[in-house]
Order: C-alpha cells, then sequence, then structure tokens
C-alpha cells in the first residue's frame, strides 16, 4: 500500500472517500531526518507513484490501470515509474521489502537470550498493536483486500512474495544458529522447514484476519482477538520447532 505525502493526500481527499481514506489511513511515517535531500526527494518520488497507483487500482481494478496511466497521475514518466518499481504488482504491494528488512532486524538486532522464534512473535504483535499496515487489520483495509482478490496478477505476486520471505527468514535462522546462542537456543535443525511453517502458521492467521474483516466484523473486535490468535500460533510454533518434541 501506499505511503502518505502531503501533496499526494491533498488530490487522495479530492477523489472517492472510501479509496482516499484507504490511502491515507493506510500510509506509515518514514523518519528522513538521517537522508540526504537527494534521497529525500526520492523517497517522496516513489511514495507519490505508489499514492497514484494505489487510489488507481482501488478505484478501478488493478488490471483496468496501465503503467502509463499511473505516470500521468504521479505526472512522471512511465521510464522513472519502472525505475522505482521494476513490476507493476509492486505498485500495489509495495511493501514487501519493508516486512523482509523487519524481519532482519528483529532476528539480527534480538536480545541475546531472546530466540529467532520469539524475536518474530514480538514483532508480530508490535506491528498489529500498531496497526501497521503490514499486519493486515486496520480501518477501510477491506479495499486493499478486495483489490488484491480481484487480480491474478496480484495474488501471484503476493504468493512469490511469501517464497521470498521464506527465502530471507531461511537464511537468518541459518546465520542465527550458526552462533554459540543460537545453537542453544535454535528453532529447529532445519532452518528451511523451520521458515517454511513459521511463514505457513503466520499466513493462516493473518488469512483469517482478512476473512474477518472482509466479513464486516469490526476491527477493534478483530485485532483484540488477532492478538490471541499470533499468541497461539506462535506457542504451537515453539512446540513444533523446539527440538524436545
Amino acid at each position: 500500500m501506499a505511503e502518505e505525502t502531503r501533496d499526494g493526500k491533498g488530490r487522495a481527499e479530492g477523489r472517492k472517500g472510501g479509496a482516499g481514506r484507504v490511502w491515507a489511513e493506510t500510509g506509515y511515517a518514514v523518519d528522513d531526518s538521517r537522508l540526504t535531500l537527494r534521497e529525500r526527494k526520492k523517497l517522496q518520488t516513489r511514495q507519490r507513484i505508489s499514492g497514484e497507483a494505489t487510489l488507481l487500482f482501488i478505484e478501478r481494478g488493478f488490471d483496468n490501470v496501465t503503467v502509463a496511466e499511473v505516470a500521468r497521475a504521479a505526472e512522471v514518466s512511465t521510464m522513472t515509474v519502472f525505475n522505482y518499481f521494476p513490476r507493476k504488482e509492486d505498485l500495489f504491494l509495495d511493501r514487501i521489502p519493508e516486512g523482509q528488512e523487519l524481519i532482519t532486524h528483529a532476528i539480527r538486532e534480538r536480545g541475546a537470550d531472546e530466540s529467532p522464534l520469539a524475536a518474530l512473535r514480538r514483532l508480530a504483535l508490535d506491528l498489529l498493536a500498531q496497526r501497521h499496515p503490514l499486519a493486515g487489520v486496520r480501518e477501510d483495509f477491506t479495499y486493499f483486500w478486495r483489490t488484491v482478490l480481484e487480480s491474478p496478477a496480484l495474488r501471484a505476486r503476493g504468493r512469490e512474495a511469501v517464497e521470498e520471505i521464506e527465502g530471507v527468514l531461511a537464511g537468518l535462522l541459518a546465520k542465527a544458529a550458526g552462533d554459540d546462542a543460537g545453537a542453544r537456543r535454535g528453532d529447529a535443525g532445519d532452518p528451511g522447514l523451520a521458515a517454511a511453517l513459521i511463514v505457513a502458521a503466520y499466513r493462516v492467521a493473518y488469512a483469517g484476519a482478512a476473512a474477518r474483516l472482509l466479513a464486516g466484523d469490526p476491527v477493534d473486535e478483530v485485532a483484540v482477538e488477532q492478538a490471541a490468535v499470533l499468541e497461539r500460533t506462535f506457542d504451537a510454533l515453539e512446540r513444533a520447532l523446539s527440538g524436545g518434541g
């Protein structure tokens, strides 16, 4: 989903109310205090492109919008769009890299006595508490889910993203198992198998929350119960991956 920019938000508010709210509310703040002026401008351009794309996709359907139309709405060239987003699908599913970065940071920066799985549990619960878009539980997020479900291309990219995250996680678990602390508190002997189990379990919990939102359940109720679902999910993973049966 798109990040929020001042100019983009102004244009969003002039379009369909629902779509505009989705785009504004699913934005996340980026701390650009350490960025150079050039880096900030590139970030703003990326946000503007993704924001306009998100609005168009929600309003008209992903498969009914061309990259050229996104470029015109964002007031950039088609080549510029592809410079920032090599694939059209990534204009909408633009948080895949962020998810990988969050997982990487959680595992690499975990406490000395914290297992990788415990770090991932903490991350998942923190994202939910923040109502972060990657947690999948937010007001009006049904627009996002419906757009994905209506597009075979987006669904296919989503499956690829799951595989990519699984690969990143397997590498992180393998690295952790090479450390003394990681070996003592390892999450199963086979990092690839452990990563597959963790990603599959989280996907089930994530999809369950999405189904409830699409069914019209109140977001606050879903959020509360999703926290319990995540706790049960990670408890089950702890038992499965503990190596002690």
